[in-house]
């Protein structure tokens, strides 16, 4: 009767567990530490579970990929939009935790959806290269999943990007996924917006997609014998 609401009521007692124990260790405001930890690991679910199932959206789609000739990035567009779909079940989450906990400032809000349309554009072009190179090479979905649990730990989802030194800030500034939740999570929780995050965002969107397209118009004859 629940159906997807499964995955809800799970990540919903991950980020009621974690909040307040994590937010008491990092010494960190419980409220605030609640809209953060609830925002990112949503997002970052949403991002990973993208980036780690695009490995296999053509080898899971290869009976139709040879009998039906529809364009190949039918099958990306439908793992963007399985894990979308998912997304709005798990942002219940977020609203709750909002309204709950109301952030001191909203004015900048409406940048949200303009944000998740370029996390969206990064990751299309993102689950089309990684679907072109992994039906080819079989072994790149994992090593992918292995790099994405790495992320995990490396990105400012259980903690935050202002605890770092300035001599490990590296770490959050050179991160693509960090940018990519900044884009979200800033206009959602009234935090600061910095421009370095948007052109980041930006700037990757346009080299990954040019690079991304002409690796496609190369290789798209391809994929079938490969399946």
């Amino acid at each position: 009767m629940l159906g997807p609401f499964w995955i809800t009521i799970s990540t919903a007692v991950m980020v009621g567990a974690m909040g307040p124990l994590y937010g008491v260790l990092l010494g960190q405001d419980v409220g605030s530490y609640l809209q953060h930890l609830a925002v990112s690991l949503i997002f970052w679910t949403f991002i990973s579970a993208s980036i780690n199932e695009s490995g296999s959206a053509f080898i899971a789609a290869e009976g139709f990929i040879k009998q039906i000739a529809l364009p190949l990035t039918t099958y990306i567009f439908r793992l963007i939009a399985r894990n979308l779909i998912l997304l709005a079940h798990n942002f219940a989450i977020v609203v709750v935790v909002l309204l709950i906990f109301p952030p001191a400032h909203m004015q900048d809000i409406w940048l949200f959806p303009l944000g998740l349309l370029l996390v969206i554009g990064n990751l299309f072009w993102l689950s089309l290269l990684l679907a072109l190179v992994s039906t080819r090479f079989r072994d790149v979905p994992q090593l992918v999943s292995n790099l994405v649990q790495v992320a995990f730990f490396l990105s400012p989802i259980i903690w935050k990007a202002d605890m770092l030194s300035a001599k490990t800030r590296f770490v959050a500034d050179f991160n693509p996924l960090f940018h990519f939740l900044e884009i979200i999570r800033a206009p959602l929780l009234g935090e600061p917006i910095y421009a370095t995050s948007w052109i980041f965002a930006g700037t990757l969107l346009v080299a990954g997609s040019s690079i991304s397209f002409l690796a496609f118009a190369r290789l798209r004859a391809r994929t079938p014998y490969w399946l």
